[in-house]
């Protein structure tokens, strides 16, 4: 096989005969889209990026054609945390917040008293979803945490967000392994020695090498990952008629158009009157094309 690409790439890898996969992923043009659509502090952007490589990894984990969310809601400096993946591998992401934010020691002082939810959610409208109180140093031992307490698969994350990359490494026991056996152990071992340097600079392969030369590796073909919002003016429209047509008027009335500005991509959609009278007019199906 040949050297994979880094960046903007998913890789997946199993230990042969351990009974354990991986992953690793890289966001650059990806994590480059994000921090243009907003000018984040450094302090939240490193929690942003470590969110997104973590949302593209976990729905990487999960057999849903849909999308995972991962979400912290707190009340400290930083209060809002959105990452997002799709399974056509797109992500996008946002944070707020309401204070100068603290570089650490903890996600406490970052984030306040706070939680971690994570949400699956399916085309048709189904949705998966598991909240732990939000805690530990970091990002990724807030996930360990939650995966500790769901009694899901055993899994450990780490995850790096620098100014041009973000990225994680996953790794998890596989369904069945023999939980006597010390490769589990033997494994993460190895893996803690992994700097958040190396997680942000080494080639996929290199890394790799680095972290588990004396195990035997599968490495699959990289998947590619790409920012992309869901937002459109079809989904606005659906929204607004489901307000109801009083309520849309009465807008109008007091601002002469209705604006709705997406936070993920910053794209604003508006609608005049014509356009308000045509949604909620009978028989008529306003197809309006996405862009504006």
């Amino acid at each position: 096989m040949s050297d994979p690409a880094g960046g903007d790439s998913l890789h997946r890898f199993v230990f042969e005969g351990a009974g354990i996969r991986g992953e690793l992923v890289q966001l650059d043009a990806t994590w480059a889209a994000v921090q243009e659509i907003q000018d984040y502090p450094k302090t939240v952007a490193t929690q942003l990026g470590q969110a997104l490589a973590a949302a593209a990894l976990l729905s990487a984990t999960i057999k849903l054609d849909g999308s995972l969310i991962v979400q912290v809601q707190g009340a400290g400096p930083l209060h809002t945390l959105v990452a997002q993946a799709s399974s056509r591998g797109t992500l996008r992401g946002l944070a707020q917040w309401r204070a100068e934010v603290p570089a650490g020691p903890d996600l406490e002082t970052i984030f306040g008293a706070g939680r971690l939810v994570m949400t699956a959610e399916a085309p048709g409208g189904e949705r998966y979803q598991g909240i732990v109180a939000l805690e530990g140093a970091d990002f990724a031992a807030a996930l360990g945490a939650y995966f500790a307490r769901s009694e899901q698969l055993p899994t450990q994350v780490w995850l790096a967000a620098g100014a041009e990359r973000a990225s994680g490494l996953l790794l998890q026991r596989l369904p069945g392994a023999d939980a006597a056996s010390d490769d589990w152990h033997r494994v993460l071992s190895l893996a803690e020695t992994l700097t958040q340097d190396e997680l942000l600079s080494l080639p996929p392969r290199d890394l790799l090498y680095r972290l588990f030369h004396e195990e035997v590796v599968r490495l699959f073909e990289p998947e590619p990952l790409a920012f992309r919002c869901s937002c459109s003016r079809g989904r606005i429209e659906d929204t607004l008629r489901a307000l109801g047509r009083a309520e849309a008027e009465s807008i109008l009335s007091d601002d002469g158009e209705i604006v709705a500005d997406c936070e993920f991509c910053n794209r604003r959609y508006r609608f005049d009157a014509v356009d308000v009278a045509m949604l909620f007019t009978e028989g008529v199906a306003a197809k309006s094309a996405d862009t504006h």
